[in-house]
């Protein structure tokens, strides 16, 4: 399984380009990596940037990779 600093960085970009995609600052996106994992409000629907970050990236990171790493966190 890949971390979420693996998918970002994956993205032609990093994180500046996840950010703007997300409409979040760099700090917030630095924050996800720290902790491996979205922030809460993306596992209660609130937020939607792992489908962003799937359409911005035409594929090459998948929400579903993102939001494992979520799940995963809250789980443990």
């Amino acid at each position: 399984m890949n971390s979420i600093k693996d998918l970002i960085s994956s993205i032609e970009g990093g994180v500046p380009f996840a950010a703007a995609v997300c409409r979040v600052s760099d700090r917030a996106v630095y924050k996800w990596i720290k902790r491996n994992r979205l922030p809460r409000t993306e596992y209660s629907n609130e937020t939607s940037y792992a489908k962003k970050l799937e359409v911005a990236s035409k594929g090459k990171v998948l929400a579903s990779d993102l939001l494992q790493q979520t799940k995963h966190k809250q789980t443990a």
